[in-house]
């Protein structure tokens, strides 16, 4: 079953791939811009980067862009060289395509589309579908709770196959209800790229969903959104909240559990705009006996915690608080169209528990560190996060805000 499902996420990719963005803008009416940049990173969990991507920039007549399509070569310290390449096609209305293969020369490999259309129907609802088929040799894992030790650390590969879709009906223009399903697939535990540490499943036998695991969830989500833009806002507030259930058809497990969630996001901006101060709160609680250790709540990586590394810390409740001061430094034209730049100082904090109960201030960990943001409005950012704990620093890189 489970290699005839990745068949067919691979098969799908593929396919929505060719139905939704047949060719590219005719020449004629658009403009190409080519832009190099060297690609060097360095990342806790995922190890040293060094190589190239060169990002071509097709905006229309009106010097909009259209499309974004990067492809990027590099070498990695713990699977070697990689070849990617990224798509991304933009419309009015916020609807985007996003597509990607990747290939490495040891162990991993990643195919994933996703589209996604906000004002559906003229304005009426919202969709959204994907499907991603992925190897990661470079995963982490500690053990669960908030206590877990530096020196704790394994490693392993993450094989699996997702695929997923939402509909959303506005109940107002700031107001939508919408209601989602996922298939998540993952392989039992495998051995992994970073084999200086060891491995997770020979330290950590008895943790949920070593043995793998086939997921379908149910979800229902209310969100409240006042923001002037879903991608780069510079104002409002944003409220999601989500109740959802789960079942894992894997033998031997109790199969039902469920999650809920909250998360508030509120931005203050200055008259001018050039300064924007960004609070996040998040809660989260996961209510099972059998629930897989990557199926819970996690902190560290590049969207809370950012001073340590991906999935840190794990159990099945969260509590997290971010707040950044978003700082315009400049704006330029770039490769034919407008770009902004920032800096944003931040302060991470949260923890984990198993219970309620549990929460310690103690347990808290705190992560200040400062970042550095590319946006082309309204579509595109990109950003690199330095963040800093008592393990070190960690530096993320995305194409999206944090939160």
């Amino acid at each position: 079953m489970s290699v005839c499902m990745r068949r067919l996420a691979v098969s799908l990719i593929l396919l929505l791939i060719g139905a939704l963005c047949p060719v590219f803008p005719d020449q004629a009416q658009a403009e190409v811009k080519f832009f190099p940049i060297p690609a060097i990173s360095t990342s806790k969990n995922d190890g040293n980067d060094f190589g190239l991507i060169v990002p071509a920039l097709f905006t229309g007549p009106d010097g909009d862009l259209k499309y974004l399509l990067a492809p990027m070569l590099i070498h990695n310290s713990y699977v070697g060289a990689r070849g990617t390449i990224n798509l991304f096609r933009y419309e009015p209305g916020g609807k985007q395509l996003k597509a990607m293969a990747s290939w490495s020369e040891k162990i991993e490999h990643k195919f994933l589309f996703n589209y996604v259309d906000p004002g559906f129907s003229n304005g009426r609802y919202s969709i959204e579908f994907g499907a991603m088929n992925f190897k990661n040799a470079t995963m982490r894992f500690f053990g669960l709770g908030p206590t877990t030790q530096k020196g704790e650390q394994t490693n392993y590969t993450a094989s699996e196959t997702r695929l997923n879709w939402r509909f959303g009906v506005y109940a107002n223009e700031v107001t939508q209800i919408a209601v989602s399903q996922r298939l998540r697939i993952m392989q039992p535990i495998q051995q992994g790229a970073a084999t200086m540490f060891p491995f997770s499943r020979d330290v950590f036998p008895e943790a949920p969903g070593m043995d793998g695991a086939t997921i379908l969830g149910q979800r229902i989500t209310f969100h409240y959104d006042t923001r002037n833009n879903l991608v780069t806002p510079t104002d409002g507030m944003a409220i999601t909240a989500y109740a959802e259930l789960n079942y894992n058809f894997h033998k031997g497990v109790d199969p039902v559990y469920s999650r809920y969630g909250l998360e508030i996001k509120k931005m203050f901006a200055s008259e001018s705009k050039r300064a924007i101060l960004v609070i996040r709160g998040d809660l989260q609680a996961t209510l099972g006996s059998d629930v897989p250790f990557y199926e819970q709540s996690t902190l560290g990586g590049q969207n809370n915690l950012r001073g340590f590394g991906v999935d840190r810390y794990i159990d099945k409740q969260l509590i997290a608080f971010s707040i950044e001061e978003r700082i315009h430094v400049l704006r330029t034209r770039l490769a034919g169209v407008m770009a902004d730049f920032e800096i944003a100082p931040f302060i991470d904090t949260g923890q984990v528990f198993n219970s309620y109960k549990n929460v310690s201030f103690k347990d808290y960990r705190i992560t200040p560190g400062i970042g550095f943001r590319g946006i082309i409005r309204p579509n595109v950012v990109g950003r690199i996060d330095y963040g800093f704990s008592k393990e070190g620093g960690a530096i993320f890189a995305g194409l999206d805000f944090p939160y």
